[in-house]
């Protein structure tokens, strides 16, 4: 069984156009990797990654066994989990994973587990990508040796980076670690996401070779799109209850959260997202 690990901001209920979602889910059914990849050694040096057919939640999954600094698994090809994400009001990933050796010269460690989606029309000063992340949790063996979904909720319209989140493309000037290069907002990112990352490679630490052997399944994206917004309670229409809904929410959003209320992504629920939503009224 699954252990559901919450690890961002739970959605409220008045986020129910959900029913209204793009929802792409990516299982490896008969080895079909749907643009994802995990590390590989050359001639099989250091391990590799496959696609298996046993073992998964509930069958087929993505596998690896490679010692490295840490490792990856992107996707540049799939575009459910690439483009603007900031098209929709609130953005959902998932990933299951399972860590069945993780040992540093024998000894079993605990590494990081993010997502990093990167943008790389906006590198500058010889970075390959901008990109924001957001780390799940530390793991390990013994903390995740069962399956564990690990689910983050967002908004891509926020220009602040939100609770939890990270920046990289250049190098705060005192403690040198990365940051979003100057006038580059959350959103900016979000506008143009071309690779999206699964990793344990954190920005700004560095790890010694490592054995790890994991395994992936069930990476999911669900976008509610913008053409939802003002239908806050999701039954296909905009009028009484959701205004109720709009009219509880009044006032500025909780740094982070989704917001669904906030129709116009300015922070805050004021007379523009009620003007919206009486706009949208059917």
């Amino acid at each position: 069984m699954i252990r559901l690990t919450t690890l961002a901001i739970v959605l409220t209920a008045s986020l129910a156009p959900l029913c209204h979602a793009d929802t792409t889910v990516v299982n490896f059914n008969k080895g079909d990797d749907q643009g994802w990849f995990g590390p590989n050694g050359f001639d099989g040096f250091g391990g590799g990654t496959w696609t298996v057919p046993s073992g998964g939640t509930p069958t087929w999954n993505m596998q690896t066994v490679f010692q490295d600094f840490g490792i990856p698994y992107t996707n540049f090809t799939n575009e459910a989990f690439l483009g603007d994400f900031t098209a929709s009001q609130s953005v959902t990933l998932k990933i299951d994973l399972r860590v069945e050796n993780l040992k540093f010269f024998g000894t079993s460690v605990s590494r990081p587990w993010l997502v990093e989606l990167r943008n790389t029309s906006l590198a500058t000063g010889g970075s390959p990508w901008v990109s924001v992340w957001y780390k799940f949790a530390q793991i390990s063996t013994a903390t995740h040796g069962q399956w564990t979904t690990f689910s983050l909720t967002f908004d891509p319209r926020s220009t602040q980076l939100p609770a939890g989140w990270g920046g990289t493309g250049a190098e705060d000037p005192v403690t040198y670690a990365p940051v979003l290069p100057a006038g580059v907002t959350f959103r900016d990112v979000l506008e143009g996401i071309d690779i999206i990352a699964f990793t344990t490679l954190e920005p700004g630490l560095f790890f010694g070779f490592t054995d790890h052997s994991f395994r992936i399944d069930n990476i999911t994206i669900t976008r509610v799109p913008a053409s939802a917004l003002g239908d806050l309670n999701g039954d296909g229409s905009v009028g009484a209850p959701d205004l109720s809904i709009l009219l509880s929410a009044w006032g500025p959003c909780a740094p982070g959260a989704p917001c669904p209320a906030d129709l116009n992504g300015d922070g805050a629920v004021g007379p523009q997202d009620l003007a919206a939503l009486l706009a949208a009224w059917s």
